[in-house]
């Protein structure tokens, strides 16, 4: 589910807790979460309902009129109307292990293991770790500059960084990128 800054914003402020969306099927679902450009948003619930059924009160916790609501809804022919009521932002739990530098042997033997995984998935062959010199040698320099170092398309690099990500090694930056104190701890062990 995508929220654009503005509805990010007043949900932030507190104006939007309720959001309709119309999909075949929902990408969100009660009790999980939804990582945005503000924070990780708790979902409280997902509910399949009717246009009919929502009401003007309901339009209005969503920010807007119900006649603006039902038009953007009708937008999309195809697909179920889902009501999703939203929680409070939570902190992001990447962000604590990208901050968690005190690695034991087990934390390295699984990282290498888990970045080994990758590489192995590859069709480039190994990248894991000449990703993770790179950004270590060049913070915050352009995704696009460092694709072209080696000869990627950007979208291939950012998808390949977002995976060291995951795994709380490296920061997201505009522009650019960081390795983490996870990372630099682990790129100091190997």
């Amino acid at each position: 589910m995508l929220l654009r800054r503005v509805v990010l914003d007043s949900i932030i402020t507190g104006d939007v807790d309720l959001v309709f969306r119309r999909w075949k099927r929902p990408t969100v679902k009660t009790g999980g979460s939804l990582r945005t450009q503000a924070g990780m948003l708790q979902i409280k619930e997902v509910e399949l309902v009717s246009i009919d059924s929502i009401s003007e009160a309901d339009a209005l916790r969503a920010g807007m009129s119900l006649e603006r609501l039902v038009e953007f809804l009708n937008q999309k022919k195809e697909g179920d109307v889902y009501r999703v009521e939203l929680g409070s932002f939570i902190e992001d739990p990447r962000v604590a292990l990208r901050e968690d530098d005190r690695l034991t042997e087990e934390d390295v033997d699984r990282l290498m293991e888990r970045l080994n995984r990758l590489d192995g998935a590859s069709r480039r062959g190994p990248w894991t770790l000449l990703f993770l010199r790179l950004l270590e040698a060049n913070p915050h320099v352009r995704a696009q500059d460092l694709a072209d170092r080696l000869g990627l398309e950007k979208d291939v690099f950012k998808n390949d960084v977002r995976k060291l990500k995951m795994l709380g090694l490296t920061i997201s930056h505009s522009p650019g990128y960081e390795v983490s104190p996870r990372g630099k701890e682990l790129l100091r062990r190997i």
